[in-house]
C-alpha cells in the first residue's frame, strides 16, 4: 500500500481484473474526518453491543450475517473474482465456508465465553474468569481469501461484544463494501462493523488511538512488523498471520499416486496464493526421483486451467524470484511462459542453502522439491526456515507421524491430508509467520478480557 498515491494521481483503492489487466473501478480513500467518525461510532457502539446486549442476542445477528453470506454466494464471489482471479466456483466455496464460521460461532459463543470456575486453594468463597469484551478492533485484511479473512476475525470477535473496524487490501475495495452491507442488513448496530478505505498513515493514527483496544493484522512480514513495532508503542494487541512456507515431508507410502494428487492439491490451491500452501516438498532417497517425474508430470498438466495470479505486479514477483533461484544454480521445469498475471505452474530442483529462494516463499504455483536420506534431515530440512506456519506429513507410520509432528516448528501440522482446515480447528504460526490464533475456540479467546472475579464469603 503506497499512502502517496493520491498524491501521484492513482488510484490507492481500485479493482483491477487480473485476468485482463483492465481497471475496473475506483473508490476513494478515507478523509481523516471519516476515520475519527468511524472511532467514535466504533467506541460509542461497543458500550452497548458489548455491555447491553446477550450472548444469544449477539449470536442471532451473526446466523443472520451467515445466512446472507449464502444467499448472496453467487454476487460475492463474482466480485472476488474480477478483484483477484479466484474462479468463479472457488469463490462461491470461500463465501459458503465463510458462512460456516459465522455460525460456528453463533451456536458456540455461549459455551467459550462462559464463566470459568477456579477452585480456590486456600481460603474462603469463589474464585472465576468471565470473559468480557476486548473493545474497539483493527483487522487489516490481505486479498487472498477477501471474504475468509474477514470471517475468521470478524465472527468470534463480534460474538464476544468487541466492535471492528475494518481495512480491506486496496484491490478488494468491492468486497469490503459488499461485506458492509452484510453486516448492516443483517441488523448490526452502527458502528459495531464499519469498513475503512484507510491509507498507512491512517493506519498508525488509529492504531495510536486510545480508543483501539487491539488490531489483527493477516499479510507480509514487513506490514506486521511495521503494525506490530506502531502497536507495542502504544502498549496495544496484537495478532498477526504472515507469510508461510510449508513443508510437504513424504516420508513413506504404499501408493504414490495418491500422494502426488495431494501435493499438487496442496501446491495449487488458490493458484498457490495461501500462506499455509505447501510450497516445500521434502521427499525420502527412494521416493524421490519417481515422485518428481510424476509431480512435475501433474503440476505441468494443470497449466491450461490455471487461473491468473491475484496481479500482474504479484506475477512479476515471482517471476523475479525464480529467475534469481535459476541464476543461483537451482534447475527448472516449468509449463510455459508468464503472461501479464498469468503464471505457469512450475519446479525447481537443487535449490541450496545458498540459493535465495531457499529462504523465500513463493507466492504462486511453483514448487521446491528437495531430496533427504533420513527422517532427521527431513526434520532439519523443514525447521530450516524464517517461517513457522504450518506442515504436511505423509508416512505409513503412526509413531513415525506422532514423533515428526511432535518436532516440527511450526503451529499446524496435518497428517497424510491436505485442504482438512476446519472451522473448529485454531490457524496460527510461530517464528516469522507471526503469534496468536484464530478459528476455534483459541480464536475466541484472542480478544477478550479474562477476568478474575474472587469473592470471599
Amino acid at each position: 500500500m503506497n499512502s502517496d498515491a493520491a498524491a501521484t494521481g492513482a488510484a490507492l483503492y481500485a479493482v483491477t481484473d487480473p485476468a485482463t489487466g483492465e481497471l475496473v473501478r475506483t473508490f476513494p480513500t478515507a478523509t481523516d474526518l471519516e476515520v475519527e467518525s468511524a472511532l467514535a461510532r466504533a467506541a460509542a457502539a461497543g458500550r452497548a453491543w458489548g455491555r447491553e446486549t446477550s450472548v444469544d442476542q449477539r449470536a442471532a445477528l451473526l446466523h443472520r450475517v451467515a445466512d446472507l453470506h449464502e444467499e448472496r454466494a453467487d454476487g460475492l464471489a463474482r466480485i472476488i473474482t474480477r478483484e483477484m482471479g479466484k474462479p468463479h466456483d472457488e469463490a462461491v466455496g470461500e463465501v459458503q465456508f465463510s458462512a460456516a464460521i459465522y455460525r460456528y460461532y453463533a451456536d458456540n459463543a455461549a459455551d467459550f465465553l462462559a464463566d470459568e470456575p477456579i477452585p480456590v486453594l486456600e481460603g474462603e468463597g469463589t474464585a472465576l474468569v468471565r470473559r468480557a469484551p476486548y473493545g474497539v478492533l483493527l483487522g487489516i485484511m490481505p486479498w487472498n481469501y477477501p471474504a475468509y479473512q474477514v470471517a475468521r476475525f470478524a465472527a468470534p470477535n463480534l460474538a464476544a461484544g468487541n466492535t471492528i473496524l475494518l481495512k480491506h487490501a486496496p484491490q478488494c475495495p468491492g468486497s469490503a463494501a459488499a461485506l458492509e452491507d452484510v453486516f448492516a442488513d443483517a441488523g448490526l448496530p452502527r458502528g459495531a462493523y464499519t469498513n475503512l478505505n484507510a491509507t498507512n498513515d491512517q493506519v498508525t493514527a488509529i492504531i495510536e488511538d486510545p480508543r483501539l483496544a487491539g488490531v489483527s493484522l493477516t499479510g507480509s512480514e514487513r506490514a506486521g512488523a511495521a503494525v506490530a513495532a506502531t502497536a507495542g508503542r502504544n502498549l496495544k494487541k496484537v495478532v498477526l498471520e504472515l507469510g508461510g512456507s510449508d513443508a510437504f515431508l513424504l516420508l513413506s507410502t504404499d501408493d504414490l499416486d495418491p500422494v502426488v494428487d495431494q501435493a499438487v492439491a496442496a501446491r495449487l490451491e488458490n493458484t498457490g496464493q495461501a500462506c499455509n500452501a505447501a510450497k516445500r516438498f521434502i521427499v525420502a532417497g527412494d521416493l524421490y526421483e519417481p515422485f518428481v517425474q510424476r509431480f512435475t508430470a501433474a503440476l505441468l498438466a494443470a497449466a491450461d486451467g490455471i487461473a491468473p495470479l491475484s496481479s500482474e505486479a504479484a506475477a512479476e514477483r515471482l517471476d523475479a524470484q525464480v529467475r534469481a533461484a535459476v541464476d543461483q544454480g537451482a534447475r527448472l521445469v516449468t509449463g510455459g511462459e508468464r503472461r501479464g498475471a498469468h503464471f505457469p505452474p512450475a519446479v525447481l530442483t537443487g535449490v541450496t542453502p545458498d540459493n535465495d529462494a531457499y529462504h523465500q516463499e513463493l507466492f504462486g504455483p511453483v514448487a521446491t522439491v528437495f531430496r533427504v536420506d533420513s527422517e532427521d534431515e527431513a526434520v532439519a530440512l523443514a525447521n530450516d526456515t524464517p517461517y513457522g506456519l504450518g506442515s504436511y506429513v505423509f508416512t505409513t507410520s503412526a509413531k513415525q507421524a506422532e514423533r515428526v509432528a511432535d518436532r516440527l516448528d511450526v503451529g499446524m501440522v496435518f497428517v497424510n491430508g491436505v485442504l482438512v482446515e476446519g472451522v473448529e480447528l485454531p490457524f496460527g504460526g510461530v517464528k516469522r509467520s507471526g503469534f496468536g490464533r484464530e478459528l476455534g475456540r483459541h480464536g475466541m479467546d484472542e480478544f477478550v478480557n479474562k477476568k478474575l472475579i474472587r469473592t470471599v464469603r
